[in-house]
C-alpha cells in the first residue's frame, strides 16, 4: 500500500505560495484583458449573430495544441447556449475536413503566437472562399492577425509558468474570451432557464429545469371517482391507478377534493366501505400550475419535513384541473 505523503509546514507553505502566484498571475492577465476589450470585440459579437439569424451558417472553432482544447471548450459552451458551433482541427482539415465549412459559415481561429503551421490551409481556404475570419491571437502582426478580417487581440500576459512557456495565462485567458463571446451572444437572444434546457436536457441541469407538466401524470390517467360515489368504488379506483390516491370530480369534472392512502388509515373502520367519499375526502388540496418547475412542486411537498405531502394537483390558468404530480415522481426523475 502506498503511503500518502505528509508535507512539512516548510513545504506545505511554499506550495501555497506557488498556488498563490499562480492564481494572482491570471488574475492579472483576465484583468489585462478586461482592459483590452475594443470594438472589435463588438464586430465579432455583430458578425457571428448576423450569421445565426441566417439560420444557414455555424460558427466553425478552430486551435492546434492547448488553443486546440480551449477552443474545443469555448465551441461547447457556445452550443450549448445557442450558437451553432462546431470544432474542427486544423489538422483534419488539410485532410479533408475542410469540407466541413461552408460559405456560409464564420471561422473564429485561435493561436496564442498566430504563426502556427497547422493553421495555413484552414486561413487559405477562408481567403479563396470569403469566409469570415475571426483570430484570437496575443500577436497584432502574426500571420493569423494579418489575414483575419476581425482581430481578438489578447494582451500579452506573462505566464503563471517559471519558466514562462507552459500555457497557463494565456489559456486562462482565451477561455474567458470565449466566456464573453458566448455570455454576449446568449444576451443578445434574451436566452431564458427553460430556452437553456433545450441545449441541456439530459443530467442535473436539464432535471433541474424540468415543468411539471413534464413529469406529472395527465388527466387521462388520473384516478377519478364521482362525489357521488362511495369508499368501495374509490377503493376499487385507488387500487386500479395505483398512484396512491384518489381524486374526487363533480358532473362537471371540477375538482371536489382527494383521498389519499393516509385518509384512509385515519378512518379505517367496519363502515368505511359504504361511506360517501365526501366524508373522506381532503376538501382545497394544494396544487401547483403545470407551467411551472418541477423543483417548486418537490419544495411545495416537503416545506414540512414532519409531515411531507405526496401529491400535488395540476391545474391550468383557469384552475381546472389536468394532472397530478407526485413526490415520487419528482425523485425519480432526480430533482432532490
Amino acid at each position: 500500500m502506498t503511503a500518502i505523503p505528509q508535507n512539512t509546514p516548510e513545504s506545505s507553505g511554499t506550495d501555497l505560495e506557488s498556488a498563490r502566484k499562480v492564481l494572482e498571475t491570471e488574475i492579472n492577465g483576465l484583468s489585462a484583458l478586461k482592459d483590452a476589450l475594443d470594438e472589435n470585440f463588438s464586430r465579432a459579437v455583430e458578425l457571428i449573430d448576423t450569421m445565426k439569424k441566417g439560420k444557414a451558417g455555424r460558427l466553425i472553432v478552430a486551435g492546434i495544441g492547448k488553443s486546440g482544447h480551449v477552443g474545443r471548450k469555448i465551441a461547447a459552451t457556445l452550443a450549448s447556449t445557442g450558437t451553432p458551433t462546431h470544432f474542427v482541427h486544423p489538422g483534419e482539415a488539410s485532410h479533408g475536413d475542410l469540407g466541413m465549412i461552408t460559405e456560409a459559415d464564420v471561422v473564429l481561429m485561435i493561436s496564442n503566437s498566430g504563426e502556427n503551421a497547422e493553421l495555413s490551409d484552414l486561413i487559405h481556404y477562408t481567403r479563396r472562399f470569403s469566409i469570415p475570419l475571426i483570430a484570437m491571437t496575443s500577436k497584432a502582426d502574426s500571420t493569423l492577425a494579418k489575414h483575419s478580417d476581425i482581430l481578438l487581440l489578447m494582451p500579452r500576459a506573462p505566464e503563471a509558468c517559471p519558466n514562462g512557456m507552459a500555457p497557463t495565462t494565456s489559456t486562462t485567458v482565451t477561455m474567458a474570451f470565449g466566456d464573453c463571446l458566448a455570455v454576449a451572444l446568449l444576451e443578445r437572444m434574451g436566452l431564458s432557464k427553460e430556452d437553456f434546457q433545450v441545449f441541456h436536457p439530459g443530467g442535473k441541469l436539464g432535471q433541474q429545469l424540468l415543468r411539471v407538466s413534464d413529469i406529472m401524470h395527465p388527466y387521462d390517467s388520473l384516478p377519478l371517482v364521482n362525489e357521488k360515489a362511495t369508499m368501495e368504488d374509490a377503493i376499487l379506483v385507488l387500487s386500479d391507478k395505483n398512484l396512491g390516491c384518489v381524486l374526487v370530480i363533480d358532473e362537471k369534472k371540477s375538482l371536489k377534493g382527494i383521498i389519499t392512502d393516509g385518509d384512509l388509515k385515519r378512518h379505517m373502520g367496519p363502515d368505511l366501505l359504504t361511506k360517501p367519499v365526501t366524508d373522506i375526502m381532503s376538501t382545497n388540496p394544494k396544487s401547483i400550475a403545470g407551467d411551472a418547475l418541477g423543483v417548486e412542486a418537490l419544495t411545495i411537498m416537503t416545506r414540512t419535513p414532519d409531515h411531507y405531502i405526496t401529491s400535488l394537483i395540476v391545474q391550468d390558468a383557469a384552475g381546472s384541473l389536468t394532472g397530478l404530480i407526485r413526490l415520487q415522481d419528482c425523485l425519480q426523475r432526480g430533482l432532490a
